[in-house]
């Protein structure tokens, strides 16, 4: 007796396109699907207590040092036992990950279940198509739905202008030409308002340029300083931005003191968040962030965990974190899968987690022990003198 009629139609069904990702590597698009979710498929069809897996064997590949981060690779082959009546079905797998991060423990833990989950991947593949078999094949008859190319393509070009109202403007096959253009449109800018607005309606392009000259580790030669010291398309058209906003600042008419001499004005501290275009308040708080990093990771339960920005609670600039009001703890494993999808918001909709919803709740906890009487030890980074 093998599997029942039921998991036979399961294995034998198409995969279906929304659990496919896509990433870019080496110039390439590879398809794949997430480890939770074979493991998630494999717990719906084998049943929750009819398989499991065992690590045949680990390996450290090389250990080193990757943009001041600590960097491993490992190698792993796993094993699968199903339970399929009286029979049981054993499958191999072999894979390999990558770890990163700020300690050694760190990068290892990462690599070592980046692997592990790789070669559990492949093992499950070979009982279908639910698994991830079909993305083997290059026309992926397997797939009920094709995964959408386009969040793809627009990674790759063209690159398409908008003028402040968002209509087209010109559409650039290279990125340098792009980018030479968007800096002539923010010049030509009559007045602030527009000169923002231009940006706005530019700023999505960007980011995906951004991120694909950093993808394929590539850059964009300033024509004005070709040593730049910052290698980063973003952030050199954000420092274009800022000079093109202070050079259409109006000067203001000097008042006459009653010596003759131009009076100096006082400094005026500005509220920024009344303003037309309010910018906003971005809460800095060292111990909440120790207060979060202590609750277990919100995915797994995993513990110790690390803060982690959402990075779709607030209007991001390049290299500036949305407010810590708006975190979460993720384990180090789910910490690094969150920074290497381009879609937070849809990385959470899988998980059916709402993080500003936990994040929330996590502000409010910390801000009503802080406020508890006492002598405020329940606080992350106090200690008592007992």
């Amino acid at each position: 007796m093998g599997f029942s009629d039921t998991q036979t139609r399961q294995l034998r069904a198409k995969l279906d396109g929304k659990h496919v990702r896509t990433r870019r590597a080496n110039g390439a698009t590879l398809h794949y699907v997430e480890g939770w979710h074979v493991l998630d498929e494999a717990n719906r069809i084998f049943g929750f207590d009819a398989w499991d897996r065992r690590t045949l064997s680990t390996r450290c590949i090389w250990t080193g040092m990757r943009e001041k981060h600590y960097a491993t690779a490992y190698s792993a082959k796993v094993r699968i036992r199903v339970r399929a009546g009286d029979v049981i079905i054993v499958r191999e797998g072999s894979g390999t990950g990558e770890g990163r991060g700020a300690t050694p423990g760190e990068a290892h833990e990462i690599g070592l279940k980046s692997a592990e989950t790789d070669a559990t991947k492949r093992a499950l593949a070979t009982f279908g198509n639910r698994f991830g078999l079909a993305l083997y094949d290059r026309e992926q008859a397997g797939v009920s739905h094709k995964p959408d190319k386009t969040s793809d393509a627009a990674a790759i070009g063209p690159w398409v202008l908008h003028a402040d109202d968002g209509k087209h403007v010109k559409t650039y096959d290279k990125p340098e030409d792009y980018v030479e253009a968007l800096r002539r449109l923010m010049s030509s800018a009559p007045d602030i308002e527009r000169l923002f607005a231009r940006w706005e309606q530019n700023l999505a392009t960007v980011r995906r340029l951004n991120r694909r000259m950093k993808q394929q580790g590539q850059d964009i030669p300033n024509q004005n300083t070709p040593n730049q010291d910052i290698p980063d398309v973003a952030q050199r058209l954000v420092g274009h931005l800022k000079a093109c906003a202070v050079a259409l600042v109006p000067e203001k008419e000097a008042s006459e003191a009653p010596n003759g001499r131009s009076a100096p004005e006082p400094h005026i501290k500005i509220d920024k968040s009344t303003l037309a275009i309010a910018e906003l308040k971005r809460v800095r708080s060292k111990e909440h962030l120790k207060y979060v990093a202590q609750q277990p990771c919100v995915i797994c339960g995993r513990q110790p965990s690390h803060a982690h920005h959402v990075r779709f609670a607030q209007p991001r600039g390049v290299g500036l974190k949305v407010s810590d009001e708006f975190t979460v703890p993720l384990c180090a494993i789910h910490h690094h899968e969150n920074h290497t999808v381009g879609n937070e918001r849809q990385w959470w909709q899988d998980r059916k987690l709402d993080p500003l919803m936990v994040a929330r709740k996590l502000w409010e906890e910390r801000i009503q022990l802080e406020q508890r009487p006492g002598d405020g030890n329940d606080l992350p980074g106090k200690q008592g003198s007992g």
